[in-house]
């Protein structure tokens, strides 16, 4: 189902339908990680009898939640994990509450609407919450207003996006007060080749030392099959250009994907294709996320 559908779902008022469950057997790294090697980009869910869905969702998320995903980050030796709120619930409580269950091992990225008060910014920064997510989808109309009340909490903005509107809106980004953190590879299209507009902007912007890149769900880029050979030419010029800008991510469960489901080992094995180098490697793994999001 591509993102007009599940619009054009959404507005009807239907029940979206159930995604694909992730796989739950990681096979085995082909590397050893670095100490504090961190998933910066997943997803928690809930029963909903206790996390309602907000009205017009675009999907319903597979039954799975926090034991799952510890379950597997656990098999691959994961120890930290950065919780992105997912857009499905009107508020960040899933995410508070996973990261209370976290034992101060896991960050948050809150989704904020602009009337949040002060109190409740302070609550989310002390309970581990280190950016907000906007999406272009949504419109950014207020990113200058949202990214100046999260400065004060040393908070970066992390945008998911496409990489065709990176060339319209690369100055704004620059001139934002706070880092940003750019989801998903700026979900480039992978057909159009390293040269494409918005791909040159994302090298320009991460040069800049003012962005960040996600290496996360190469899958959903136009190559849905392992070992999604179409992106390893963008992974690699990204890691030319700024390699202590780069972190990674499962984005599990992978919900609102419809093709062949990834194996979460498979993709962080994929760093060692996209980053040959060990000691690149590791701080693609380690040390980046612990300085983006304060891992002490």
């Amino acid at each position: 189902m591509s993102d007009a559908e599940k619009d054009r779902h959404a507005a009807s008022g239907g029940e979206p339908p159930v995604c694909q469950t992730p796989d739950a057997s990681p096979v085995a790294l082909p590397f050893a990680l670095p100490p504090g090697a961190c998933d910066c980009h997943a997803h928690i869910y809930g029963p909903p009898e206790r996390y309602p869905y907000r009205a017009g969702r675009r999907y319903t998320p597979a039954p799975v939640g926090l034991a799952e995903y510890r379950a597997a980050l656990a098999a691959l030796g994961l120890t930290r994990a950065v919780i992105v709120q997912p857009t499905i619930y009107d508020d960040n409580q899933i995410t508070l509450d996973a990261l209370a269950a976290s034992g101060g091992q896991w960050c948050g990225i809150a989704q904020l609407k602009t009337d949040v008060s002060d109190a409740q910014l302070q609550l989310l920064d002390a309970a581990g919450f280190r950016g907000v997510r906007m999406h272009t989808r949504s419109g950014l109309d207020d990113l200058e207003l949202i990214a100046r009340r999260v400065a004060q909490f040393g908070w970066h903005v992390q945008l998911h996006l496409d990489a065709h509107t990176l060339p319209d809106i690369g100055a704004r980004l620059a001139r934002l007060p706070v880092p940003v953190v750019i989801d998903h590879f700026a979900r480039i299209v992978i057909q159009q080749g390293v040269d494409q507009p918005g791909f040159r902007m994302l090298l320009t912007l991460l040069e800049s030392g003012r962005c960040w890149v996600k290496l996360s769900a190469p899958f959903r880029l136009g190559d849905e099959v392992s070992p999604y050979a179409g992106v390893l030419p963008f992974a690699r010029a990204l890691v030319a250009a700024r390699p202590d800008r780069l972190i990674w991510g499962s984005d599990w469960p992978h919900s609102s994907f419809h093709g062949v489901m990834p194996n979460m080992g498979v993709l962080l094995g994929l760093v060692g294709k996209w980053a040959p180098d060990a000691g690149i490697r590791d701080m693609i793994l380690g040390s980046n996320p612990a300085r983006l999001y304060g891992f002490e």
